[in-house]
């Protein structure tokens, strides 16, 4: 994104700024250690690593806009419609989104049924079962019970951890059966670390999460702390990874990397 003379620089700029502003990268970095799991080649997943982080980044701008959760601060810094002002905001999501795409459709280390199918598994996490279906039930509010929030994180949140296991298993071309037990991996580890945040949000200070105060906590909306209570919340968080664990023992290769992986989700 090197476009420092175009009369849209400011666009690059922005996606910088977002892309570049911190945060742990649990996303690509799964869809790398899943690829070498299986034993697949690493480098060719760098890139669509990074597709799904632009997927993740895209929609956390969004997500902080004003119509929308009207966040001040994400990873420690000021939002992107604080900065660069609510449309350049809306723009930028945009871009990060279509951009995601194209450089999995130019990736040259990709055999073109991998693209085919990354495309395909990234653009379903992305839509209407995934990111923005989960996020127009979360603004109409409509999680009353645990089922309906669960329901709204697989695909608010699962469907983005979903879509990077499944992406370093199609790189390494990995079976359908196996392809399956990632798929519920995905979903889980989603699950799981929703649960975390929404205990981080009313225990963690602002200084650790990276964030103001959550807009779930000052807009009185359900999660799993307000159901369940920070002790069950926590339990329910420990099934979760324990989940995801014996999800692994069903798949081939060594399993350090993703176990240390999960090790540090909550660390």
């Amino acid at each position: 994104m090197q476009q420092k003379h175009t009369p849209y620089r400011h666009l690059f700029e922005a996606a910088r700024y977002a892309l570049l502003s911190g945060g742990k990268r649990l996303r690509p970095v799964l869809t790398m250690f899943m690829t070498e799991m299986l034993g697949g080649d690493v480098e060719a997943t760098l890139v669509p690593a990074c597709a799904v982080e632009m997927i993740h980044t895209y929609s956390m701008i969004h997500d902080d806009l004003p119509c929308m959760d009207d966040d001040g601060v994400r990873r420690g810094k000021p939002t992107l419609h604080v900065v660069y002002d609510e449309a350049h905001a809306v723009l930028t999501g945009d871009f990060l989104l279509t951009l995601a795409f194209q450089v999995i459709s130019e990736e040259k280390n990709l055999t073109l049924e991998q693209r085919i199918q990354m495309i395909q598994v990234l653009s379903k996490a992305s839509a209407a079962h995934g990111l923005i279906g989960g996020q127009v039930v979360d603004l109409l509010d409509g999680s009353k019970n645990l089922e309906d929030l669960k329901h709204l994180h697989l695909n608010k949140t699962g469907a983005l951890f979903r879509a990077a296991a499944e992406i370093g298993a199609i790189a390494a071309d990995a079976t359908e059966q196996e392809r399956q037990h990632i798929h519920y991996f995905g979903e889980t580890l989603g699950l799981a670390y929703q649960v975390l945040n929404d205990i981080l949000d009313v225990s963690a200070s602002q200084e650790l999460r990276g964030t103001e105060v959550s807009s779930d906590v000052k807009n009185g909306k359900v999660t799993y702390v307000t159901l369940l209570g920070i002790e069950k919340a926590q339990k329910e968080f420990d099934q979760l990874m324990a989940s995801c664990l014996d999800i692994l023992t069903k798949l081939p290769g060594d399993h350090a990397l993703l176990e240390q992986y999960l090790q540090n989700i909550h660390s």
